[in-house]
Order: structure tokens, then sequence, then C-alpha cells
């Protein structure tokens, strides 16, 4: 497979020349109440890096999943619109989706969060 990726404890964000994958451990997709995320590139659009996402998770609503407020988060906002992978202290990558059901964006940890977004952005 043609792609970056890191382990974030169990979570693995990977960028290939068709899609970016969140895949979750099998106890974070059930405690986090959500299933791996696929996206293809085609519809990832307004890809940043986060330095300090634990600010939009807080400032995001009423969430359903695994929350350790202010550590850790596995978790998706009540209207299922917003994911959220999260872990205290380190950057995150971001993006925006379109056309993908109810999903309209993504929040997930992970030390590359640059290199994944600048991948993201030349593909």
């Amino acid at each position: 497979m043609l792609g970056a990726g890191y382990a974030l404890a169990c979570v693995r964000v990977h960028v290939t020349d068709e899609a970016v994958e969140v895949r979750l451990a099998p106890w974070e997709r059930i405690l986090g109440l959500m299933k791996d995320i696929r996206v293809p590139l085609a519809d990832v659009s307004d890809v940043r890096v986060v330095e300090d996402p634990m600010r939009e998770v807080i400032g995001a609503g009423l969430k359903a999943g695994l929350r350790l407020p202010r550590v850790y988060y596995v978790a998706r906002t009540i209207a299922l619109d917003r994911a959220f992978v999260l872990r205290r202290g380190m950057p995150a990558l971001s993006f925006s989706v379109r056309e993908h059901r109810a999903l309209k964006s993504v929040l997930v940890s992970t030390p590359d969060a640059a290199a994944l977004a600048r991948r993201m952005r030349s593909a």
C-alpha cells in the first residue's frame, strides 16, 4: 500500500493515493460507538493541522462515545456529523468531508499530522 500512517495507541491514520483511513482498535470501535472511517480523497477538503484539538472538541456540543474530558476522545457529535479521535498533548489532522452520508468533518490526533496533511493536499 502506498501511504503514510502512524499508530496512536491503537488508532492508525493512513493516506493512500485514493483515500484517507482512520482505523480504530476493536475496543475503540465498541466504546466509541464508531466504525473505522474511510473517505475518498476526492471527497476531502479544508485539510489542516490543529495544534490544540481539545479546544475544538470541547466547543463541539454533545458527543456520544468514549469521552475522558480533556484527555481522550473516540466520539461523534449527537448529529453524527463530526468525528473525534483525540489524545491530549498531540496535534491533530482535521479535514472536511463531502458526499459521505452524515459525516461532515474528522479530527484525529497523530504526531504525523503535518506530513499527512501535506500528502492529502497534494493528492
